[in-house]
C-alpha cells in the first residue's frame, strides 16, 4: 500500500485519527495518534517527531528527538476505537541521518532481512509462532514493603470446583493439565476465542485454528498464518493487541505471561522457521526428517547459540519458572522429528514445501522483532559455518536416564544466566551490523534492572520455608 493508497483509504473510510505504533525494547507496543487532517503526502516523507527519552532504554533527555516513520504497507483499520482510526506500524528514524535507530527493534528486524538477502543464502525467512495465553476473570497483585501477594480468579479453574457461586457452580471445567482440548461447556472460552479470530481477520491476519490449551483456568491458543520476519513480528503485536482487547470487552483479562499459575502448564511461543530462495523452500531435502543440509546447519546454529538466544526468546524472570521439567517446556537442547519434548522439533508435513523447524523454548515475553531476528542470525551462523547439529534424540527427553541426560546441554535456568551467555556469545548477532554492541548492552542493562527488582523482593514462599527457623 502506497502513501496515495493510505490517503485514499482515509477518505473512503472516514478516518478521524491515524495511530502510529512502535515497539519498545522490552516488546511493549506504544502509540501516538494524530488527527487525519494532518496526514498528507509530506507526512510520509517527514514522519512524526516524538520524545525518545521517554522510552525505557533509549535516548537521554539531552538528545531525545526522534522520528516515527510510518510503514504504509501496514495500514489497517482499528477494530476497537470508537472513532474511525487507522493504525500503522513505524520504524524509528534518527533525525540527523534519516536512518533507522540502532536500538529500535523493528529497524533491527528490517536490517536483518536485508542482511539475509545480502548473504545469498535465501531471499526470505518465514516465521510461524504459536503464542499461548490465559484469559482470567480477575487478577490482583500488590508489591509493597510490608506485603506481597497475587490472586487469580477464573470460573473455569479446577480449584473452583468446590466454591459457591450466586448463579450456581457450573461443574464443567478442565482439570489441571486437562485443558487440551474438550468441547464446551468444559471449554468455556470457545466463543471468546472465536471473537478474537474475527477481530484478527478484520485487522488483516489470516487465522488457521483456535483451541483450548493444556492448562486449566482459560489457557488458549490462536494459530495465525506464517509470514516473513518483520511482517510476522508485526502480526504478533496485532495478536496481543486483539487478544487483550477482546478479553477486556468481555469483562475478562488476558495475559501472555509465561508462568502465571503454579503447577500447571505455562504459556510458550513455539516458533516455526524456514528459509526460501527463488520461491522455493530451501529447508526441504532428503536428510533427516526430510530436511536439507541447509536446514540441519540452521539447527546446528540455533543449538550452538541457544543459551545466548534465551536472553531474547525468554526475556523475563518469569520465563524461567516455565522452563522446568514436566510441563511441556523443553529444557534439553536437542533436536528430533515430531518429538514435543525436544527443544527443536521437526514437525511432520504432508507437503515437502512446508518443511520447517520448530524452536520450542521461546515465550511471548520476548520482543518478537528481536527474538525472530536473533534466531535467524543463529541459524545463518550455522549455515555459513556448516555447524553439525549432532545426532537427533528420538526418545522422550523428559524421561531420560541420568547418564544420558548429563551429555545434553540445557537451556538457561535464569534470566541472569541468559544475560551472561549473551554477553560472551554475541558476535553471531553482529554479523552484517544487524545487532550492535550498543543495542545489546542497552538491552542487558534494562534486563538487569528487572533481575535486581526480583532479587531484592521478599517472596511469600520464603516465609513458609524460613520464618520459624
Amino acid at each position: 500500500m502506497s502513501p496515495a493508497d493510505v490517503l485514499k483509504m482515509i477518505e473512503e473510510k472516514g478516518v478521524k485519527f491515524v495511530d502510529l505504533r512502535l515497539t519498545d525494547t522490552r516488546g511493549k507496543e506504544q502509540h501516538v495518534s494524530v488527527p487525519s487532517h494532518v496526514v498528507d503526502d509530506t507526512f510520509f516523507e517527514d514522519g512524526k517527531m516524538f520524545d525518545g527519552s521517554s522510552i525505557a532504554g533509549w535516548r537521554g533527555i539531552h538528545d531525545s528527538d526522534m522520528i516515527l516513520m510510518p510503514d504504509t504497507s501496514t495500514a489497517v483499520m482499528d477494530v476497537f476505537s470508537e472513532e474511525p482510526t487507522l493504525n500503522m506500524f513505524c520504524n524509528v528514524v534518527e533525525p540527523m541521518t534519516m536512518q533507522g535507530y540502532n536500538r529500535d527493534p523493528r529497524s533491527t528486524a528490517v536490517n536483518a532481512e536485508a542482511y539475509l538477502k545480502s548473504t545469498g543464502i535465501a531471499d526470505a525467512a518465514y516465521f510461524g509462532p504459536e503464542n499461548e495465553f490465559f484469559v482470567f476473570d480477575d487478577v490482583r497483585w500488590q508489591t509493597e514493603m510490608h506485603r506481597t501477594s497475587y490472586v487469580i480468579q477464573s470460573a473455569e479453574a479446577a480449584w473452583q470446583s468446590g466454591d459457591k457461586f450466586d448463579e450456581g457452580n457450573i461443574g464443567h471445567r478442565p482439570r489441571i493439565k486437562g485443558g487440551y482440548f474438550p468441547v464446551p461447556p468444559v471449554d468455556s472460552l470457545h466463543d471468546i476465542r472465536s471473537a478474537m479470530c474475527l477481530a484478527l481477520e478484520e485487522m488483516g491476519l489470516t487465522t488457521e485454528v483456535h483451541h483450548h490449551e493444556v492448562a486449566t483456568a482459560g489457557q488458549g491458543e490462536i494459530g495465525v498464518k506464517f509470514d516473513t520476519l518483520v511482517k510476522k513480528a508485526d502480526a504478533v503485536q496485532i495478536l496481543k493487541y486483539v487478544v487483550m482487547n477482546v478479553a477486556h470487552s468481555y469483562g475478562k483479562t488476558a495475559t501472555f505471561m509465561p508462568k502465571p499459575l503454579v503447577d500447571d502448564n505455562g504459556n510458550g511461543m513455539h516458533v516455526h522457521q524456514s528459509l526460501s530462495k527463488g520461491g522455493q523452500n530451501i529447508f526441504t531435502g532428503d536428510g533427516y526428517a526430510g530436511l536439507s543440509d541447509v536446514a540441519l546447519y540452521y539447527i546446528g546454529g540455533v543449538k550452538k547459540h541457544a543459551r545466548a538466544l534465551n536472553a531474547f526468546t525468554n526475556a523475563s524472570t518469569n520465563s524461567y519458572k516455565r522452563l522446568v521439567k514436566g510441563f511441556e517446556a523443553p529444557t534439553l537442547i536437542a533436536h528430533s522429528a515430531r518429538n514435543r519434548s525436544a527443544a527443536i522439533r521437526v514437525p511432520y508435513v504432508a507437503n515437502p514445501q512446508g518443511c520447517r523447524v520448530e524452536v520450542r523454548f521461546p515465550d511471548s515475553t520476548g520482543n518478537p522483532y528481536l527474538s525472530f531476528t536473533a534466531m535467524m542470525m543463529a541459524g545463518l551462523d550455522g549455515i555459513m559455518n556448516e555447524i553439525d547439529p549432532g545426532a537427533p534424540v528420538d526418545k522422550d527427553l523428559y524421561d531420560l536416564a541420568p547418564e544420558e541426560e548429563k551429555n545434553i546441554r540445557t537451556v538457561c535456568f535464569s534470566l541472569q544466566e541468559a544475560l551472561e551467555e549473551l554477553d560472551k556469545d554475541r558476535d553471531f548477532l553482529k554479523a552484517g551490523d544487524v545487532f550492535s554492541d550498543d543495542l545489546i548492552d542497552a538491552y542487558m542493562e534494562l534486563k538487569e534492572d528487572e533481575i535486581t527488582l526480583l532479587q531484592k523482593s521478599t517472596h511469600p514462599v520464603e516465609f513458609e520455608m524460613y520464618y520459624s527457623l
